[in-house]
């Protein structure tokens, strides 16, 4: 009890060591024995994808929050289009003098997925395109979706579901989350199949969802061996080639089977993964640290202005002037030289840059400086 508690302690005076210890129980889990994965976690079956939808519609029905039409002229000439096609036609001086407070102009987009048919529903979802204030409410009308080809594959219409709520009177406004944006769930009816290579050919290629040899070759080695010697052929390090039957029904069996094969997973390639955003670090198990010495300090500059008034004396008619005095100070804490010794485990690694003290905003200058330096051997990405 007394240990647990002085921990405790000791995490609340120095926040950042909580980040590493949190990082240090997850280089605990990560070195544990590799646990078996399958391979449909891995892998796809390349041409089995989903497509991109998008197509430009309106949101009627809403309480006086829509697009400014004095501002957003597209919304107005949607609205009249959309009229003529139902059979009301406007004479062009009334058209532009339409105040459309109701309506919104917005773009919808939603994911076809793979071996969708006509009549299933998929999910969309509906975003403001001009300077609506809010979607809440309202209700899309029909919206042909088209793909990458210019084809229809969708028609969306729907009432939405907006996830905020909002006020405002008197100038004061208060908002909860984005009232923007929206989605109606089951929004979308298709119109059109995409054809899909999958019983085209011989053979199938399973594409591995990150680039590496061992894992192409585990892969190949795995099918091999459980569906039959000479099936598969690792043809790179993302790739690899499956001979499959051609009868439909069987395809889709013995793809089944392949994707449930257990495969052992093999060691990632050392990386640190730094958000430059919002100051995050995450290193993987495969990090080492070479020796190496660091010497970290903090530097600050504060500058203080303070508004100095000039009066002049009466009757002189002179300008009461305002001057600002600035001062400026510097403070350089003293750094402190540590010497890192040579770490084989992502733990040790946690552990000396633990000790820096550093915040996680000042691990992203010295884990590049130790990189520079030649003393981490693991490959840095920024995101």
């Amino acid at each position: 009890m007394d240990a647990m508690k002085a921990l405790s302690h000791s995490l609340l005076q120095r926040p950042v060591r909580a980040l590493w210890l949190l990082l240090a129980v997850v280089a605990g889990i990560a070195a544990a024995p590799a646990h078996a994965l399958r391979i449909k976690e891995i892998a796809a079956v390349q041409g089995v994808r989903s497509n991109q939808l998008t197509g430009y519609g309106l949101v009627v029905g809403l309480d006086g929050t829509g697009d400014q039409t004095t501002q957003m002229p597209y919304t107005t000439q949607a609205m009249t289009n959309y009229l003529q096609q139902m059979g009301i036609s406007l004479p062009p001086s009334a058209a532009g003098q339409l105040q459309l407070k109701n309506v919104a102009a917005v773009i919808v987009t939603a994911q076809l997925p793979a071996f969708a048919q006509p009549g299933q529903m998929i999910d969309v979802n509906v975003s403001s395109m001009g300077n609506a204030k809010s979607l809440k409410g309202g209700t899309l009308i029909v919206t042909p979706m088209r793909g990458a080809d210019g084809e229809i594959y969708a028609l969306a219409q729907g009432n939405m579901v907006v996830g905020g709520a909002g006020a405002s009177s008197g100038g004061s406004k208060v908002q909860i989350n984005h009232l923007s944006a929206g989605r109606i769930p089951q929004g979308a009816q298709v119109e059109r199949a995409v054809p899909t290579p999958l019983n085209e050919g011989e053979t199938i290629t399973l594409g591995l969802n990150s680039s590496d040899f061992q894992t192409a070759r585990r892969v190949a080695q795995a099918i091999n061996g459980k569906l039959g010697s000479g099936l598969a052929t690792a043809l790179d390090g993302r790739t690899v080639q499956v001979r499959a039957p051609l009868d439909p029904g069987a395809r889709v069996g013995f793809i089944a089977d392949l994707e449930e094969l257990p495969l052992e997973a093999s060691t990632p390639s050392a990386k640190v993964v730094i958000n430059a955003r919002t100051g995050s670090v995450v290193l993987n198990q495969a990090v080492t640290l070479g020796p190496c010495a660091i010497a970290h300090g903090n530097l600050s500059i504060t500058i203080r202005a303070t508004p100095v008034i000039s009066q002049p004396n009466p009757l002189s008619q002179g300008q009461t002037v305002v001057t600002q005095q600035s001062d400026i100070t510097i403070n350089q804490e003293p750094g402190n030289i540590i010497q890192m010794p040579p770490s084989p485990q992502l733990a040790d690694v946690v552990r000396a840059l633990n000790s820096l003290g550093a915040t996680p905003g000042d691990l992203l200058s010295i884990l590049q400086a130790i990189k520079a330096a030649g003393a981490l051997n693991a490959e840095l990405e920024v995101i």
